[in-house]
C-alpha cells in the first residue's frame, strides 16, 4: 500500500516567492546609483487603513520606531503622499545578526482623493507609531436627509 502525503505548504511557498520575485521586478527595494547622482528609491511602504465616514477620510498608517519629525505630509493635486525614513539601527562591534526582517530605508505611500474634499482643514496626529490622518469632505458634499413633502 502506498502512503500519500499532502504538502500543502509547498505549494503556498512557492507561490509567495514568486509573488516576491515580481513585486521586486516592479518595486526595486534597492538604492540605485546612476554615474552622475544618486537616486533613491521607496524600500518599504506602512501599512494602511482607510476609512470613510460621512465627515471625511481618515488614513491611519503603521510606523514603528519613527517619531512625528520623520514623517513628512504632502497634498498635491489631490494627491496625499506620506514619505519618510527609517533610519537602520547601529551594529555594534561583534554583533552578528541571525534573522533581519525589519525593513530600513525611505518609504512613501500615495493616496488619490476626490476632488470633493475640503484640502484647507487637513488633520494629522502621531501617537504610538500611528499616523493618522483626517481629510475632511466639503460642506456641501456631505450626505444629507431630505424630507419627502
Amino acid at each position: 500500500m502506498t502512503t500519500l502525503m499532502r504538502r500543502r505548504n509547498r505549494n503556498l511557498q512557492n507561490l509567495q516567492q514568486e509573488i516576491d520575485r515580481l513585486f521586486d521586478a516592479f518595486f526595486p527595494t534597492s538604492q540605485e546609483s546612476d554615474a552622475n547622482e544618486s537616486q533613491t528609491q521607496a524600500t518599504w511602504a506602512p501599512r494602511t487603513d482607510l476609512v470613510e465616514t460621512e465627515e471625511g477620510y481618515r488614513l491611519h498608517l503603521d510606523l514603528p520606531g519613527l517619531s512625528k519629525e520623520d514623517v513628512k505630509i504632502s497634498l498635491h493635486d489631490n494627491t496625499l503622499t506620506v514619505s519618510g525614513k527609517r533610519s537602520a539601527e547601529t551594529e555594534e562591534e561583534g554583533t552578528e545578526y541571525v534573522r533581519v526582517e525589519r525593513t530600513f530605508g525611505h518609504f512613501y505611500r500615495s493616496f488619490s482623493l476626490p476632488r470633493t474634499i475640503d484640502s484647507e482643514s487637513i488633520e494629522a496626529s502621531f501617537d504610538n507609531g500611528v499616523l493618522t490622518v483626517f481629510v475632511p469632505k466639503r460642506e456641501e458634499n456631505k450626505p444629507r436627509q431630505i424630507e419627502i413633502q
